[in-house]
């Protein structure tokens, strides 16, 4: 089995629901920021870092992504009946990505700095780590409101408490999903175990990061973009 990823998981099958009446007629990864789809965003990271295989899961209007995504090479996992959330979809698309760790990466969001996916492949060492999260300062993240979601060592070990914000990109292990018995489950099950081991591990991230879950954060993040490239 592989020590480094080589696939990517595009979390793209939520409801939206923050986003108010923008996601009553399409999904949140097909809203636009500066004229371009947030998926397509999220694409440019993956491009640009080199990863070779994409999956995307769709649940909410599947139907109008698969539309956008035809003629790409981003394999798709379509969750029916039911959303599997993050932690069930990833599952779910194992067999799509292949064994080994994966990076997995949220669409709702803008980056500016150096690309989240790359930083976390030079800080990545499987001999410690069970998944690697790219970290935002609160004083860096645009728009956010929240005393953030970790604590964050000297040595890049994790724990929860307010501090550091989980900026939706990350490499992760996928094998402990098949020890939770749940079908629809978030990741944090599997990072909670990771916790126990002391093998949750996160990084600062030096740049920008804008989450673009709520109406107004496309302004913000279209304010971000204008000052240069992300």
């Amino acid at each position: 089995m592989r020590d480094h990823p080589q696939a990517v998981m595009l979390f793209a099958a939520g409801f939206g629901t923050r986003m108010g009446a923008l996601t009553a007629d399409r999904p949140k990864p097909l809203v636009n920021v500066a004229g371009r789809a947030l998926i397509d965003h999220a694409l440019d990271l993956v491009a640009d870092a080199g990863i070779p295989r994409k999956v995307a899961n769709l649940h909410y209007r599947a139907d109008m992504l698969e539309r956008h995504l035809s003629g790409t090479d981003v394999l798709l996992s379509v969750e029916q009946p039911e959303i599997l959330e993050t932690g069930g979809g990833l599952r779910q698309a194992v067999p799509l990505l292949g064994d080994g760790p994966v990076f997995t990466l949220n669409t709702d969001a803008i980056w500016k700095g150096p690309n989240p996916l790359t930083l976390a492949l030079q800080a990545w060492d499987p001999g410690r780590m069970d998944a690697l999260l790219v970290c935002v300062s609160p004083d860096m993240a645009v728009g956010h409101t929240g005393t953030g979601d970790f604590v964050l060592d000297d040595t890049g070990c994790l724990s929860r408490g307010p501090g550091w914000i989980y900026g939706g990109a990350q490499i992760i292990r996928t094998e402990g999903l098949n020890e939770i018995r749940d079908s629809a489950f978030s990741l944090n099950l599997l990072w909670d175990r990771m916790l126990e081991r002391g093998r949750l591990f996160g990084f600062r991230y030096p740049g920008q990061w804008c989450d673009v879950g709520r109406p107004e954060g496309i302004a913000l993040a279209e304010r971000l973009i204008g000052q240069g490239d992300v």
